[in-house]
């Protein structure tokens, strides 16, 4: 595509920034960035190529940052971000493959009962609960399963991965969000060499994007790490509900279609 305008270039850097603060405390920067590069008019496959790499930096920016400060341990759980990368990479080659009308017609209704979840359950803080699956199992099954989600679809992946870190593993809300990042940076890690390989990466828009992201995941993991649960858990759950109405309030959407809305 023809070159991008710099007033357009720094309306992605600023859509990032907000992208990258949201993304690092709760997750569904993609519901802002990807929007934003179809507005500029960047075309649908390299928005999603682009869209990787300037998720990168965010998702990487915040890991670092939860990493300092002791919430993860990136030595003990690369193998866990490695198997998400793994599942994304499927994901991604057979994004042509699986049946995306679906996942986008049942999304919305996932991310509002992730709302529910957490909006309804008072006990979810910062302090660790009981396990109900083992590491082995968890990153075996859960970890490959929504990586591979990430690779064929991307919305809401971040809350995936908070709901089944919370909820199997027992993490407190701030060690779960710590945790997501990691496995996130994983997950489009895997994806983003698919796109390599397809061509499909806007190296300029994702570079300045990407500055963007890192910039604004520094912030919002500051944030997260100050206030914990108190602001983690309500901007879940508005991310997760904003979502779900922006994808609902695409005029392709499946069940619109389906319901001649």
């Amino acid at each position: 595509m023809a070159d991008i305008a710099l007033h357009v270039l720094f309306f992605l850097f600023l859509a990032a920034f907000l992208a990258g603060f949201i993304d690092s405390i709760a997750g569904g920067g993609g519901m802002i960035t990807i929007p934003a590069m179809l507005l500029a008019g960047i075309p649908p496959l390299e928005t999603l190529g682009t869209n990787k790499l300037q998720s990168l930096f965010g998702s990487g920016s915040a890991t670092m940052a939860y990493a300092r400060a002791g919430h993860v341990k990136l030595s003990e759980q690369l193998p866990m971000a490695a198997v998400s990368a793994f599942g994304s990479v499927f994901g991604a080659l057979l994004a042509t493959v699986v049946p995306g009308d679906v996942l986008k017609g049942v999304l919305p209704f996932l991310l509002v009962a992730i709302a529910v979840y957490f909006g309804l359950k008072p006990n979810i803080g910062d302090v660790d609960k009981h396990r109900r699956m083992s590491v082995f199992l968890f990153t075996a099954t859960i970890v490959p399963l929504i990586g591979f989600y990430d690779g064929v679809f991307g919305p809401g992946t971040g809350s995936f991965f908070m709901l089944a870190f919370v909820t199997l593993a027992g993490f407190g809300i701030l060690k779960a969000t710590a945790h997501t990042k990691l496995l996130n940076f994983g997950s489009n890690l895997g994806a983003f060499v698919v796109f390599i390989l397809y061509g499909v990466v806007l190296w300029k828009v994702g570079l300045v994007m990407g500055a963007g992201q890192f910039l604004g995941a520094q912030a919002g993991s500051r944030v997260a790490m100050k206030s914990g649960a108190k602001i983690i858990k309500p901007l879940l759950v508005v991310t997760s509900v904003a979502l779900a109405i922006r994808l609902m309030a695409d005029p392709s959407h499946p069940i619109r279609v389906w319901l001649g809305w």
